[in-house]
């Protein structure tokens, strides 16, 4: 089993960048989801209720972020990768977020103009923040490895979400229409591997990284968005509930973390690099039952 893809999101609910390379943290993958965008209040924004957020693009120009909506391509907002906090204005000033279930995190704004770009593409009052290296926030202590020291980015509740191309594949022999990888925006895509078999592994290695599978990604409305066209639509859910559900919830993906004990950065990942199952672990869901010809 090999990494087919690697991905990384900048900016929460954005579009992302498919990478050769990244560096592994705590947190998630270097760069991955530092960025957010919430209302004046501070509660975060997601594709969930602004659609158009599907077609803002980013990309990573040295220390720069470029950022622009497809259909003002000229219009590029640039911001720097790392903010520095700037004591003398609001600019840089401290400001408590809430995602989810994280209430009051620490972040920081970034600045006004892109407070006001945002603001003027998604025709709605939006702040820009950035989450500097003090800020701490826990991942989910039910479903963790070290609840102690698992942290977690922007991102809905874990630093990293796997997916196995086969589990695509089984999705869309079954399915409507041909659905992308980039509906459920994983961090880290695998071949070689069974459908849905991603959901067993415990413990699994690559390279000097050591990785922990913590429980499997309930998926929500997101997915139902086209990445291509922002348009709202019917699948993957209602494929995937006829056979991925479990509780009232589908799942498709497992959430992962990393060993977060040791030197930092904890080491790199390389598209190619292949992937040891170190132990299993019983699946929520049992393995599907193979696709059939009349289905």
């Amino acid at each position: 089993m090999t990494i087919s893809e690697l991905h990384i999101y900048p900016i929460k609910s954005l579009g992302g960048i498919s990478v050769p390379e990244v560096i592994v943290e705590p947190k998630g993958f270097r760069y991955d989801r530092r960025f957010m965008l919430v209302s004046p209040a501070g509660e975060f924004m997601t594709q969930r209720t602004n659609h158009q957020m599907a077609l803002i693009d980013v990309a990573i120009d040295g220390e720069t972020l470029r950022v622009w909506h497809r259909s003002r391509p000229d219009d590029i907002l640039e911001l720097p990768l790392l903010p520095t906090h700037t004591e003398e204005s609001s600019i840089g000033e401290t400001m408590l977020v809430t995602i989810w279930d994280s209430k009051d995190v620490p972040a920081v704004t970034v600045s006004g103009e892109a407070d006001q770009w945002f603001t003027n593409v998604l025709e709605k009052p939006c702040r820009l923040v950035f989450m500097p290296e003090t800020t701490h926030r826990a991942a989910d202590p039910d479903y963790t490895h070290d609840p102690e020291n698992d942290a977690v980015s922007f991102a809905d509740g874990y630093p990293y979400l796997l997916i196995g191309q086969a589990s695509l594949d089984y999705l869309n022999q079954r399915a409507t229409e041909p659905l992308s990888m980039l509906r459920f925006r994983p961090n880290i895509v695998v071949t070689g591997s069974e459908p849905y078999d991603e959901d067993a592994w415990a413990h699994f290695r690559i390279g000097e990284v050591d990785f922990y599978g913590v429980k499997p990604c309930a998926r929500c409305v997101l997915t139902t968005i086209d990445p291509e066209t922002a348009r709202l639509g019917k699948e993957p859910l209602k494929t995937l509930a006829t056979y991925r559900q479990w509780k009232h919830k589908i799942l498709f993906g497992q959430n992962v973390v990393a060993e977060a004990s040791g030197q930092l950065p904890l080491g790199r990942l390389r598209v190619g690099q292949s992937i040891d199952v170190v132990s299993r672990q019983e699946p929520w869901l049992a393995a599907p039952a193979p696709v059939t010809a009349n289905e």
